[in-house]
């Protein structure tokens, strides 16, 4: 069955929430120099995740060439890019309000601030977003470019919040680092708990997008 346009505008705003994230977290950082790889890994996975939805365009330049060329639904065009207009506002606010204190490693405790929770779940909600969409649908088993694009969330993550978090995204990893004293067993729901409402939200909005197909 075709998506809906809700499932395709939910898809929409996910893939530009993500770019626009990326990019304005790196330069609120200053991160030129890693900026295009984390950029380029996003926008590659949130592609992967999302073209057979939408046609992950996360651009309104690229909906309007997209509709003139014939292959976009005339009535998908103001929504798609009403959705990726807000979905670029949200990204820059919240990479403004809660993604702007950098923080740098300590010799011997990697100190989480509040913001930290944003970044693991952002993150965590991306990388199970992406591995359920190329990893567990029918309509892409088999594909030979699943491990990339899990493995290019991790890498764009790590640039981007890398100095916010520590980029864990995983329990298994959080544990790790608390065993190994970077982060203290005190401050470890600020990536526990962000990082199991993640993933539980990429479910459901995954279960979403994907009903009655």
């Amino acid at each position: 069955m075709p998506f809906s346009l809700p499932q395709k505008l939910l898809t929409e705003f996910i893939g530009t929430f993500f770019l626009s994230l990326t990019i304005s977290v790196s330069v609120i950082h200053h991160e030129y120099e890693y900026m295009p790889f984390a950029i380029a890994s996003t926008l590659m996975v949130v592609i992967y995740a999302g073209g057979h939805i939408s046609g992950a365009h996360y651009n309104p330049a690229v909906t309007i060439s997209v509709y003139l060329r014939g292959s976009c639904n005339k009535d998908d065009v103001l929504p798609y890019i009403a959705s990726q207009i807000l979905a670029a506002v949200i990204a820059a606010l919240v990479a403004d309000r809660f993604l702007t204190t950098k923080k740098y490693y300590d010799v011997e405790l990697f100190t989480l601030g509040s913001e930290a929770v944003v970044a693991e779940f952002l993150f965590t909600f991306l990388l199970a977003y992406v591995i359920l969409n190329v990893a567990t649908t029918e309509s892409k088993s088999g594909n030979g470019y699943y491990g990339a694009s899990i493995a290019l969330v991790v890498l764009a993550g790590a640039i981007t919040v890398g100095s916010i978090s520590l980029a864990s995204f995983n329990p298994a990893v959080t544990s790790a680092l608390i065993i190994s004293g970077k982060i203290s067993f005190s401050a470890s729901w600020m990536h526990f708990l962000p990082q199991l409402v993640g993933a539980i939200l990429a479910t459901y909005v995954y279960k979403f997008t994907m009903e009655n197909q």
